[in-house]
């Protein structure tokens, strides 16, 4: 149960995310289980064909690697320790292991953004700036984008997560999260959170405002070059293939925003939606992009085709 000391800051919390469900937690574990392994072994399984093909060895595919290994950072900060919670009702985070594993997810989703922008970027210098393809993505731009991501995620996430440190947590030290997400923390502090807000929202400009628009942008242009020129079958694999691409992209940000946006301006999600909002927010997109990045992506599956004919030969 919280202790209720009105001058003293709480330094430990308890994760209550499914309070409508909690007799039924134990049930949530095999799904969550089954998830994160999917998430495990599909990604590592793409990094693996990724690694051991040569003619994969390009920009495109660098950042197809570098998605993946970001979806497998992110659960293995939250999903684990969930897993505990369900089975053995290790729900208790320190107010440092909190900070730390809320820098962890906030700064990889945001380098996760940052990917996800890189790659429609590089779709549309290969398909609308073919001729100037090498010129453009080279060493030199892989370097650029490294120092953003680094530069642009750490300074805010860093900026999110000390803001949040000095807080005093003096009403309860519950949690209503599986992981320590940001305004869900911040929610329980007694000073004024209202520089927490303001930084929250920069976060959502950042990531959502900027890089969707930019992503949109991007796709809109290479449906326009992609159906101006083929015909047929193509047009309905590039129109396809852009909106499947889209629609996780949207997913991704969607959900993401709900979940920061929620609590910044109180909108009244009940707690049980809003903890699995954020859980997906995580997990889905990470359960997908080995197949929507992946296996659905022609130079990919032919190589996981050799692979498979080498290890298993008829």
């Amino acid at each position: 149960m919280p202790v209720q000391l009105a001058n003293i800051s709480h330094t430990k919390f308890l994760f209550m995310g499914f309070p409508e469900i909690y007799r039924y937690r134990r049930l949530l574990f095999l799904p969550f289980f089954l998830s994160y392994v999917l998430v495990v072994v599909g990604n590592s399984l793409l990094l693996s064909v990724i690694r051991n093909t040569e003619s994969l060895h390009s920009p495109m595919y660098i950042l197809v690697s570098a998605l993946a290994v970001v979806d497998i950072i992110v659960p293995t900060a939250i999903i684990p320790a969930m897993l505990l919670g369900f089975l053995f009702d290790l729900n208790e985070i320190s107010l440092t292991g909190c900070l730390t594993q809320m820098f962890v997810t906030h700064f990889f989703s945001s380098v996760e953004s940052t990917i996800l922008l890189a790659m429609a970027l590089d779709r549309f210098v290969a398909i609308c700036k073919p001729l100037h393809y090498t010129e453009i993505m080279n060493s030199s731009m892989f370097l650029k984008v490294l120092l953003f991501t680094l530069i642009r995620s750490g300074t805010i996430m860093f900026t999110l997560v000390a803001l949040a440190a000095p807080l005093s947590f003096c009403e309860s030290n519950i949690i209503h999260h599986c992981y320590c997400d940001h305004m869900a923390l911040v929610s329980l502090a007694c000073d004024s959170i209202s520089k927490n807000n303001a930084m929250g929202l920069v976060v959502i400009i950042c990531f959502v405002g900027i890089d969707i628009s930019v992503i949109f942008f991007s796709y809109v242009k290479i449906l326009h070059v992609v159906l101006g020129a083929a015909a047929g079958e193509d047009r309905w694999k590039a129109f396809h293939t852009c909106g499947t691409h889209l629609m996780v992209m949207m997913c991704f940000y969607f959900v993401g925003s709900i979940t920061f946006l929620s609590r910044n301006l109180n909108i009244p999600i009940p707690v049980d939606v809003n903890t699995f909002l954020g859980v997906m927010y995580i997990v889905f997109p990470a359960s997908v992009n080995p197949i929507i990045y992946g296996v659905r992506t022609k130079e990919i599956r032919n190589a996981l085709l050799r692979m498979d004919h080498q290890k298993f030969p008829k």
